[in-house]
């Protein structure tokens, strides 16, 4: 039987927009997952949403929506930037899913039975956004030591759980098990904390409704941070008639979650499984914050939340998830700019990488028609960069194994910062010019290609696209692709087959780009709804100019994968469109057709074109879009 690995994210508020800050959690556990199924451990990676409580209630109300109505397509877009960014979750778990709101039930129910849970009144400060009860010294001149906002006080009937007496068990755990938090920063915090005195938590609440309803007191519901936290047993079966594969994975090897929601995974959730008497979790590590060039935390509510569905379909998945995990020590709070994103992306992708790529493939196909046949004649220089090569596979466990992800791409960069040099130590291009040296070339093009197996393999839980890419333009099989093979040197055989491709990373523009990212930005955040249907007025309507168009012409945007540049004609005059649908229609099913545009959007510019319009189509699935033909409405009609 393979080891198994079960590996969290924290469950999302879904209040508004998913945004880079919850990426950056998504991706790191994606990264740590697919790390582990390379090594062949059975891996259970769980994310999900965390769907119940006051917040979501009120702002539902202010919707006119009930509260399933209002976060069912928050939730959605949630699953399709995961989608979009890669994530291999096996599960997806919702506190409205009624499997995870019966097993809450019986586990409150129990705890009440063993006298863990007793009925009382709480007095208090309680901030409505992040769900939490403050005292009089947390809760200083009346704001939320979380997130600075005004708190309210508040008085009603509650059942509390009894944390105050596992004050000293949670202690000698933390004594016992000096890994169990993670940094060393979060575990001393923790320690102070319980050191100052713990009092019993609020778990149920009476002044509002949407939350999962207390079996023996219809009155009260389960008070989000029981609800919240239990999904991580729930979700694989516990209180479940199939309780397989909580038998199967848990304890967690770890969670990781931001370090303001610590205290709750690293206190109140070890309790809570102690007074169940089940095993606890081996880790929780508490990442930094994702802050903006001035320092403020990444946050919805304070409108600073960069979209990540603009930066992935400008500059591609993996160039984001390699910024996310290479900028940023994990553990520690890091800042996001837009000069550092297309910086990394010039330099450490561009330059580096995708330039050793391509050099390397080009001359393999230059001097040897794409193929090496001999490999045989070896130098110093050679047994340095094999050395490094064949010993990073162990550098990078060791860093990867304590979650030091930017560390673990240092390790990569080295290499690949070594082979470069070895290309100008060794300049294979004179070497071409004679023919004496031939063999030599030979061996300097293949070993270059032996360290890009390797780099791409080790690769592989960051950029997983990007990995195979190279590994494709190498000519490397899968079977010399694996964890084990990183190890090895000599894998590629004689007569492996290059085959040079477009560039992995274009080098990009950087004053330019700025000044246009920052204008998409701006403009998507003058235009975000946080994709919940709004009623509208007629008036709001009739501003939309929709029209019929004819589609004259159509290209690939040479700087983009997913934009067409799309020619229309409205019957007097011609614009141009780019449009993202070059996954779903070629150029030559478009050219000719007739659509519908919203003809009176701002102008913008995306990778270098102008686009005036937008044109009409449906997202008929994850997978699917559909544009909307009308070939039978004449060209330069009016919808209304």
């Amino acid at each position: 039987m393979r080891n198994t690995y079960y590996i969290t994210t924290p469950i999302y508020y879904p209040s508004g927009q998913a945004h880079l800050g919850h990426s950056y959690s998504t991706v790191a556990a994606d990264v740590m997952a697919r790390y582990k199924r390379m090594q062949g451990f059975d891996v259970m990676f769980l994310t999900g949403t965390d769907e119940h409580g006051q917040k979501i209630e009120l702002n539902a109300q202010k919707e006119g929506l009930a509260p399933k109505d209002y976060i069912d397509p928050i939730v959605d877009n949630f699953k399709r930037l995961w989608k979009l960014l890669g994530i291999s979750y096996d599960k997806f778990i919702r506190t409205t899913d009624d499997y995870h709101k019966k097993a809450v039930q019986k586990i409150f129910d129990d705890l009440y039975k063993k006298g863990e849970i007793y009925k009382g009144k709480y007095s208090g400060w309680y901030c409505t956004p992040c769900e939490s009860f403050f005292t009089d010294v947390q809760a200083k001149d009346g704001k939320c030591p979380d997130c600075g906002r005004e708190v309210k006080k508040e008085e009603e009937e509650s059942y509390f759980f009894k944390l105050s007496k596992y004050s000293e068990k949670l202690l000698k755990l933390y004594e016992e098990n000096p890994n169990f938090i993670q940094p060393e920063s979060r575990k001393n915090e923790m320690i102070k904390f319980i050191e100052d005195g713990l009092d019993d938590l609020c778990v149920s609440r009476t002044s509002f409704k949407w939350g999962i309803p207390v079996n023996f007191d219809k009155d009260h519901v389960v008070y989000v941070w029981l609800d919240a936290l239990t999904n991580y047993i729930t979700a694989q079966g516990y209180g479940s008639e199939d309780d397989s594969d909580y038998k199967k994975y848990w304890p967690a090897d770890v969670h990781f979650v931001g370090k303001e929601i610590v205290r709750f995974h690293a206190v109140i959730w070890p309790a809570i499984l102690m007074a169940l008497d089940l095993p606890l979790p081996k880790r929780i590590f508490g990442h930094g914050w994702l802050l903006f060039g001035d320092g403020g935390k990444m946050s919805k509510s304070k409108g600073n939340v960069i979209d990540p569905n603009i930066l992935c379909k400008r500059y591609g998945v993996d160039s984001i998830r390699y910024f996310l995990m290479r900028e940023i020590p994990f553990g520690s709070d890091g800042t996001f700019t837009n000069e550092s994103l297309i910086n990394r992306i010039n330099f450490d992708l561009a330059n580096d990488l995708g330039n050793l790529l391509s050099r390397s493939v080009a001359m393999i196909e230059k001097y040897f028609d794409g193929c090496i046949l001999e490999n045989s004649e070896f130098s110093n220089i050679d047994n340095d960069l094999i050395n490094m090569a064949k010993s990073l596979q162990s550098e990078y466990q060791k860093h990867m194994d304590n979650f030091h992800f930017s560390a673990a791409l240092d390790k990569i960069w080295l290499l690949v910062s070594k082979s470069n040099k070895y290309i100008d130590e060794n300049m294979p291009w004179k070497l071409a010019k004679e023919e004496e040296s031939k063999s030599r070339l030979s061996t300097v093009l293949y070993n270059l290609c032996e360290c890009l197996r390797i780099i791409s393999i080790l690769l592989f839980p960051f950029m997983p696209d990007s990995s195979k890419k190279i590994q494709h333009q190498l000519g490397a099989k899968e079977d010399i692709c694996k964890w084990e093979s990183s190890s090895k040197w000599g894998m590629l055989p004689l007569g492996f087959k290059v085959k040079k491709e477009e560039l992995l990373f274009p080098r990009i523009d950087v004053d330019k780009e700025i000044e246009e990212l920052n204008k998409i930005i701006e403009n998507k955040d003058e235009n975000n709804n946080d994709n919940i249907v709004k009623l509208i007025d007629i008036e709001d309507f009739c501003k939309v100019d929709l029209k019929v168009v004819k589609i004259e012409n159509c290209e690939h945007i040479k700087k983009s994968k997913k934009l067409l540049k799309l020619t229309v004609n409205d019957g007097k005059n011609t614009r141009t469109i780019a449009s993202g649908i070059s996954n779903y229609y070629s150029p030559e099913q478009l050219i000719g057709r007739h659509v519908v545009i919203v003809s009176n959007l701002k102008p913008v510019k995306l990778c270098g074109v102008e686009s005036h319009g937008m044109i009409l189509a449906a997202d008929c699935s994850e997978d699917d879009v559909k544009v909307i033909f009308v070939d039978e409405i004449p060209v330069g009609s009016k919808i209304r």
